[in-house]
C-alpha cells in the first residue's frame, strides 16, 4: 500500500486555533496505522487565505485533500475511512 503523508499545519493561525495539540498525531498515528501513514508538521499549508465556508484553521493535508477545524478525532477518523 502506498504510504499517506499528514502534514499539520503549524502557521501562526493554525497555531493559535489549535494545530498545537495535534502534535499528538506524531505519537497515535504510526502507533495506529503503522509505517502506512507519515506525520509531519509544515509550516504553513496556505490554507487560511482561502475560501473559509468549508471550515477553518486549523488545517490539516492528507496526500491531496484538506481537513478544515481538524482535530485529533476528525483526522483519525478520515484516516480509518481511508484505509479502508
Amino acid at each position: 500500500m502506498k504510504q499517506i503523508e499528514l502534514k499539520i499545519c503549524l502557521g501562526t493561525s493554525c497555531y493559535v486555533m489549535g494545530s498545537s495539540h495535534l502534535h499528538e498525531l506524531v505519537d497515535m498515528v504510526p502507533s495506529r496505522f503503522g509505517d502506512i501513514v507519515n506525520v509531519v508538521g509544515h509550516n504553513c499549508l496556505g490554507q487560511c487565505s482561502k475560501n473559509l465556508e468549508a471550515g477553518g484553521p486549523p488545517y490539516v493535508q492528507v496526500d491531496d485533500e484538506i481537513i478544515p477545524d481538524a482535530s485529533i478525532e476528525k483526522v483519525l477518523q478520515y484516516l480509518e475511512i481511508k484505509l479502508k
